[in-house]
């Protein structure tokens, strides 16, 4: 058993987080405000906190300037993940068809390097809502589609790279009690949205909710994680909690690259220790399934930087 590790007063547990290959696109949604880009943005991420029910995990990378766009106006990243290619492509299309082409004054662009990747279709499909009216127009050897609507036209780019990705880089921040542990999350995440190709695709970033492998129900690919439950304490056969904490709360974290999603393990605990124990989080872990999940493995206390 390895000796305890505890800065400022927040011990760090000696194991790691176990992620699992993904697929992936970044999406440039611009609008005539950020206002409106947002809305797209937040509408096309919806219900996409976890491919087990939802079909993909996506979020909102950052806010764009319009120096940072293809049309110059203000935007927003979006990056969507699956389990493969053609599901992916399925969720672009549906999600920018549904809340990026009726959103108004919305424009979609790839957001990746086209040699990124194999290709898929972005506005290519979505041309046809024009009834034959769209055009479409070759610039720096990319296509774009202009399909006319009620607010002037909706520009997409033909297609969008998809990447090889990481998926279900977690932490486990174990609490006091729920204001301890919603502070103490919301600071993690704060943190963690300022590293670049990652997002935390549950609500605010957060789950409760965290799951295990399977479950007594054998329709039931997941379920409930019992042994971080604090009011199963002395019922479950195996608890990882003690008496005082009261609350635990996920972090899940999904990159376009290793480097991405440990970068943003990284943020949030530095962000956790700096608030110190006294803050209510008295204790980071992470969930894994003993490397049986995935092949990525974000040893915690080697993505901090601390001596195990």
């Amino acid at each position: 058993m390895s000796e305890p590790l505890i800065l400022n007063g927040v011990a760090i547990d000696d194991g790691f987080a176990e992620a699992f290959p993904m697929k992936a696109t970044r999406l440039v949604v611009t609008a005539h405000n950020i206002e409106w880009a947002r809305h797209a943005g937040l509408s096309a991420t919806g219900f996409a906190t976890s491919v087990i029910a939802c079909g993909c995990e996506a979020g909102i990378e950052r806010e764009l300037g319009p120096d940072e766009t293809p049309d110059g106006r203000p935007g927003v990243a979006l990056l969507i993940f699956s389990m493969s290619g053609k599901e992916l492509a399925k969720q672009i299309e549906r999600r920018v068809g549904q809340c990026v082409l009726t959103c108004p004054t919305t424009a979609v662009f790839a957001g990746l390097p086209t040699e990124a990747g194999e290709a898929v279709a972005l506005g290519k499909n979505l041309r046809f809502f024009g009834d034959g009216w769209q055009i479409s127009k070759v610039l720096a050897g990319q296509r774009y589609w202009r399909v006319p609507v009620m607010d002037g036209e909706f520009v997409a780019q033909e297609t969008t790279p998809v990447v090889k990705a990481v998926g279900g880089g977690n932490l486990l921040l174990l609490a006091t009690g729920t204001d301890e542990a919603l502070a103490g999350a919301e600071a993690a995440v704060a943190a963690m949205r300022k590293v670049p190709g990652v997002v935390m695709p549950f609500p605010g970033g957060v789950v409760r909710s965290g799951s295990k492998v399977g479950s007594k129900y054998a329709s039931l690919p997941a379920s409930t994680n019992e042994a971080f439950c604090p009011g199963l304490l002395g019922l479950a056969k195996h608890s990882e909690l003690t008496p005082e904490i009261r609350c635990v709360l996920e972090i899940v974290i999904d990159g376009l690259t290793e480097v991405a999603v440990a970068g943003a393990m990284r943020a949030g605990m530095q962000a956790l220790v700096e608030r110190a124990g006294a803050a209510g989080v008295k204790r980071i872990a992470a969930g894994n399934y003993g490397g049986k999940l995935g092949p990525y493995h974000f040893h915690l206390r080697r993505i901090l930087g601390a001596a195990t």
